[in-house]
């Protein structure tokens, strides 16, 4: 947890890239276990972020910690903290 300009608690987020090809954003995929409401089984469900990455560090398959901001614009509220894992 950090904290933002208000001093309120921000979580981060560790998702992997799986768009890099628009200038300064990018494209994240976090992936999580559910349980299933009626049975015993798991199932995947996913959850796409576009963030804000003003240097484009971020390539695809590369692990990343992003945050939430004020939005840039429609579908962009969140920017890049850290490159966690870079794929080769």
């Amino acid at each position: 947890m950090t904290k933002d300009v208000n001093g309120q608690k921000q979580k981060l987020i560790r998702a992997q890239v799986v768009s890099d090809r628009m200038d300064k954003s990018c494209v994240a995929k976090l992936t999580r276990l559910v349980n299933h409401p009626r049975g015993s089984n798991y199932m995947k469900r996913s959850t796409k972020f576009m963030f804000h990455d003003e240097l484009n560090q971020a390539k695809c398959g590369d692990e990343v910690l992003i945050r939430n901001i004020k939005p840039k614009s429609g579908g962009k509220a969140f920017e890049l903290v850290e490159i966690v894992t870079v794929n080769k």
